[in-house]
């Protein structure tokens, strides 16, 4: 009888604890709410946040060796309807937390999740892209907290997601727009910012 008590007591246990790591972790890492999908979930996040951790000490490090210069102010972005070589074919909303905008050369698409923001972008295998994206995130205040890349053929999936970054004031559709500029070519793009 003592054994069966012992044992309820450990599942009740487990249970409260696993509820504590649910309610800890943000909700796109856990798909389901079994135990092994929350703990494989909770161990995504972990894994994150230590890539996050190392991430602000090398920054750290490299701040603390080069001086650095004055903070240059934000630039000012001119959201008025593109005039790009790569037209695109449709933007939309996507419910209230998201945009995507869609053109010859990519689709994307921008949901916010607590304070972040999922980032989904489909397009042809373009070499150097993705770190044109990342260029593009970076000077628009956002931090990667996380990227996969998925290819199959010539076609690629990057999954992102940003974390919102405080001076940040673009709304998810502006966000759509700014990276699926950097698909375009470099100089009008340039010019275009």
């Amino acid at each position: 009888m003592s054994h069966i008590a012992v044992e309820r007591n450990r599942r009740r246990q487990m249970n409260e604890h696993l509820k504590v790591l649910r309610s800890l972790t943000p909700c796109f890492y856990i798909k389901r709410g079994d135990q092994a999908s929350i703990i494989g979930g909770v161990i995504e996040f972990i894994k994150e946040l230590h890539q996050v951790l190392q991430s602000l000490e090398s920054k750290k490090r490299r701040n603390s060796l080069s001086p650095s210069p004055a903070p240059s102010p934000k630039p000012q972005l001119q959201l008025t309807p593109p005039q790009l070589d790569c037209p695109f074919i449709g933007f939309e909303q996507v419910k209230e937390l998201g945009a995507c905008c869609n053109s010859p050369v990519a689709d994307v698409e921008a949901k916010i999740s607590g304070s972040n923001v999922v980032l989904k972008i489909i397009s042809k295998r373009i070499p150097g892209q993705i770190l044109k994206i990342i260029s593009v995130l970076e000077m628009l205040q956002f931090e990667v907290l996380h990227l996969n890349i998925s290819s199959m053929e010539d076609a690629v999936l990057y999954s992102f997601v940003i974390k919102i970054g405080l001076e940040c004031q673009l709304s998810v559709e502006e966000l759509t727009i700014e990276v699926q500029r950097s698909f375009c070519s470099e100089t009008i793009y340039a010019n275009e910012i």
